[in-house]
């Protein structure tokens, strides 16, 4: 005859240890910001500087209101509001596992990402992109952008123990 034996759990849920994503720190978001740097160079380079020599309009001028100036930045930002709005994460968040997530764990909507990724992108170059140490040495490793948006950037599969 078998004897069955019951498994009593005497731990309350005051003491088992809360877990939570880690958050992603400067030098990954940093390295992830390169290569988002490179991807939406290549687009530039590779779908308008061909237009503009085939039409021999200079491309040349360093002038903010220059016509491949205007182009470059709309590009730049549409690429990080639509990948960050439709996949949490841009080409370079996703090589290097993280990934943009709202603080209370909400969707991310179209305000919340073009707050974060339109004024914190503007406000990080416009300042030398100096604001970004903040990251380095801000709690949860969040960002100007972050702080405006209520976002965290996160690792997609890491977790820690919440002390």
């Amino acid at each position: 005859m078998t004897e069955a034996i019951e498994v009593v759990d005497t731990t309350s849920a005051e003491e088992l240890p809360s877990i939570k994503q880690k958050t992603a720190g400067f030098w990954m978001r940093f390295w992830a910001f390169i290569l988002d740097s490179l991807v939406v160079s290549a687009i530039v380079g590779i779908s308008i500087k061909p237009i503009f020599a085939l039409m021999d309009w200079n491309t040349a001028s360093n002038v903010w209101y220059a016509p491949m100036t205007i182009i470059s930045g709309i590009i730049f930002y549409a690429y990080f509001v639509l990948l960050t709005k439709f996949f949490k994460q841009t080409f370079g968040k996703m090589v290097f596992g993280i990934k943009v997530e709202k603080e209370n764990g909400e969707p991310l909507d179209w305000m919340t990402i073009l707050f974060r990724e339109v004024v914190g992108r503007f406000i990080n170059s416009t300042l030398l992109y100096l604001p970004y140490l903040i990251v380095a040495f801000s709690p949860n490793n969040k960002s100007i952008a972050d702080y405006f948006a209520d976002t965290v950037v996160i690792h997609e599969k890491i977790y820690t123990k919440d002390v």
